[in-house]
């Protein structure tokens, strides 16, 4: 299956479809039957990001699609919005879709609303998350074995949000206006982040790829995932996710493509008899286990939520909020450059 099959195969690539088709319009989800008969042509870098990013903004794991995407869902959509797909993968703007982690333009975002990294060493972050997912899984067994029942708790499938973040710059960073679920940020501190020694990246490309990792590294969480994912999914079976504490054992760190997002997340995808699903986690987001991280000082940025080409640092004469304080040594080897970083190499923070 090829890519843009694999886009009208997932909820989210559906959705950035007939986002791009859309536009500034607002989507109904009774005029999508009309929407996907419109031609596409050849859309740009600016066009392509905003259909990106309105897709990502209304991902749920945890209570039924929306509206919209349950439209989209309709079996007799998907081959109608093939068309819009393939102008999507054939577009040049979107070749990068695909590319792996660029090592060299990584940007730690840090929001109002999120905290600066813990202070606690990646092993030991790791270590901990394990404790707690299979305590969280083995307290679940409380709650009741119909997965309509009304309970919520742990619907994410990312590694620890105590982990360092990044996306690439562009020249801001994409993960000032990719969010899954956000808030809208107007304005955001960045710090650029390098690696001290070259990584051992872990790249998540699509479904296959991340239905490798969780076969070569399952760790079942059923019993705490199985009545928010059903509520997504319908599936009331056997539920896996990557133990990402094996896998920080043999990588630096893990890379969610924006391709690999678009036609993963929010899919019950077979392992074996079990099923696994990619949740909570942003296009082009790549989470360090290392502690080997060269982290620059914040610069203050600021932009329009969903438009990434508005966004630029502020001026040097700016009254500008507090900056954060330096996130503290956690085994990284922190160097907080001097100079201002340049729009180009950029940083980001994310979700706390």
């Amino acid at each position: 299956m090829g890519f843009a099959e694999e886009l009208v195969a997932a909820p989210r690539g559906r959705r950035s479809c007939v986002s791009a088709l859309a536009g500034r319009q607002v989507l109904r989800p009774d005029e999508v039957g009309e929407l996907v008969e419109r031609d596409l042509g050849t859309p740009g870098a600016r066009e392509l990001l905003a259909a990106l990013a309105s897709s990502v903004d209304v991902a749920m794991y945890w209570e039924e699609p929306d509206a919209v995407d349950q439209a989209l869902a309709d079996p007799g959509i998907g081959p109608r919005l093939l068309p819009v797909a393939r102008a999507i993968a054939s577009a040049p703007a979107a070749r990068w879709w695909s590319s792996g982690i660029d090592l060299d333009a990584q940007v730690h975002v840090e929001m109002e609303r999120t905290t600066p990294p813990t202070d606690r060493p990646g092993a030991e972050i790791m270590s901990r998350w394990r404790d707690e997912t299979v305590e969280d899984e083995r307290r679940s067994r409380q709650r009741p074995s119909d997965p309509s029942a009304n309970f919520s708790g742990h619907w994410w499938s990312a590694p620890p949000r105590e982990l360092i973040t990044t996306t690439r710059a562009r020249p801001a960073a994409l993960g000032l206006c990719l969010e899954e679920d956000s808030f809208g940020p107007e304005w955001a501190w960045c710090r650029s982040v390098r690696a001290t020694r070259e990584p051992r990246v872990l790249e998540i490309t699509g479904p296959e790829a991340w239905c490798e990792i969780v076969e070569r590294y399952p760790l079942e969480v059923t019993l705490s995932r199985r009545h928010d994912w059903w509520r997504v999914t319908g599936w009331a079976g056997r539920w896996l996710i990557p133990d990402w504490n094996a896998v920080a054992a043999d990588h630096d760190a893990v890379h969610l493509t924006c391709a690999g997002y678009l036609t993963t997340a929010g899919r019950a995808l077979p392992v074996g008899e079990a099923r696994t699903m990619l949740a909570g986690w942003d296009p082009d987001q790549t989470y360090w286990f290392t502690d080997d991280l060269d982290v620059g000082e914040p610069v203050f940025w600021r932009g329009e939520p969903e438009d990434l080409a508005t966004w630029a640092p502020s001026d040097p004469d700016e009254v500008l909020p507090e900056p954060p304080p330096p996130p503290r040594p956690r085994g990284w080897r922190w160097r907080l450059r001097g100079l201002r970083t340049r729009p180009g190499q950029a940083s980001a923070y994310r979700k706390g």
